[in-house]
């Protein structure tokens, strides 16, 4: 039997390791096979996209080349089977969305089958994105190392049933299986979180019971604690922020969620508690920061007790599409019978990025300054060269 995540995964590391040293194929399909390709379910014709430009960021972010392919496979050890190269992390949801991960953890894989979220990335994002990464090497945008499209129709991708679009992107939770392997005790959380004020039918349409657990599983996270820091990482932190959603701002983006990672010693209390610098994995590639400390490696504490990641993710949502502007229509005419405001997915980009950096703002605690967080008033409007 056709094993559809492996198939698609065969297909994504087939188009990653068949290029040059530029991002080129290496040859060109036949006319026959592609031909024959029509008919496939679940295999793919994969290209990358602009490759020049991801070799280029690549390049920035010090990324080897030869390493990056090597977590795809290149050096395949004499026995390991090609499918144990990519780990298939389950659908996500009814799009035919894909997620996979690395065997070596530096990588993720997110499939982008939607559209209106994919020729938006490609048309209208990436080049701003890229050249906003390079002039922000601190940035918290999730790195994205490539992008992957069909370059063939096939039934598959027609019928809905394999993802046409994918994404490469860093893992900010590398290092989660070396640190369970070495023994020190060091407890991994994780939160996917959006501003909670905003009208979501999952939770606000009779209570929520209209929509099953599965389906409201995959609403935004709530983080009940803080993030303890200094005054400097604080206020680092808070222009880091400023920025990265001003870019997402003037591109219309919404939507977007603020991935938190957390990691703390587990050890029962009366016990000795690692200090910060032990709870950080080492800093191999991928993950060499540009210069520390880093919210991608780890931020320590103000207490030195906790680390910290963080990253922007899921950028795809643009208000003037017009499956976004069909969404805004409907919630509208659903407000006039039970008024409930406006969506995350239907919001102005200028009120989702002053929202959601008040969410992020109030998460923190900054030691010897207890109102920092109380005061966000208008973070989003504020004047910027």
């Amino acid at each position: 039997m056709v094993n559809r995540q492996e198939q698609i995964a065969r297909s994504i590391i087939k188009a990653i390791l068949s290029t040059d040293e530029n991002g080129l194929p290496l040859s060109k399909p036949s006319v026959l096979r592609r031909l024959f390709g029509l008919f496939n379910l679940y295999w793919l014709t994969l290209q990358l996209v602009k490759s020049d430009l991801f070799n280029a960021l690549r390049a920035f972010w010090v990324i080897n080349d030869g390493e990056y392919k090597a977590s795809f496979g290149s050096d395949w050890k004499t026995g390991k089977k090609q499918k144990d190269i990519l780990q298939g992390l389950g659908d996500m949801g009814y799009s035919g969305s894909t997620f996979f991960r690395t065997s070596d953890s530096s990588y993720l894989i997110k499939s982008v089958p939607r559209h209106f979220e994919n020729a938006f990335f490609k048309n209208e994002m990436l080049v701003p994105y890229a050249d906003h990464m390079r002039a922000n090497p601190g940035s918290l945008l999730i790195r994205i190392t490539d992008f992957l499209e069909c370059s063939n129709r096939s039934l598959g991708t027609l019928l809905g049933l394999a993802p046409s679009h994918h994404i490469v992107m860093e893992n900010i939770l590398y290092g989660q299986d070396e640190s369970r392997e070495d023994g020190k005790g060091v407890k991994w959380e994780s939160w996917d979180l959006k501003p909670t004020s905003y009208f979501f039918p999952e939770r606000d349409v009779a209570g929520g019971a209209l929509a099953s657990e599965a389906t409201k599983s995959r609403l935004a996270d709530e983080f009940d604690d803080k993030i303890h820091l200094t005054l400097d990482q604080a206020e680092e932190f808070k222009a880091q922020l400023q920025k990265d959603t001003k870019l997402l701002a003037d591109c219309n983006a919404v939507d977007y969620s603020l991935f938190l990672v957390r990691l703390s010693a587990s050890k029962p209390e009366g016990q000795p508690r690692p200090g910060g610098d032990e709870l950080l994995p080492p800093a191999n590639p991928p993950f060499a920061p540009p210069g520390p400390p880093s919210w991608r490696l780890g931020m320590v504490s103000s207490d030195g007790k906790e680390v910290y990641r963080a990253a922007v993710l899921d950028f795809f949502w643009a208000k003037h599409t017009l499956h976004a502007k069909t969404m805004t229509g409907l919630v509208k005419t659903y407000n006039l019978i039970d008024k409930q405001g406006p969506m995350s997915i239907t919001a102005a980009s200028s009120e989702y990025r002053e929202r959601f950096l008040k969410m992020a703002m109030e998460m923190i605690d900054v030691e010897g300054a207890p109102e920092w967080g109380k005061s966000t008033e208008r973070l989003g409007s504020i004047e910027e060269e």
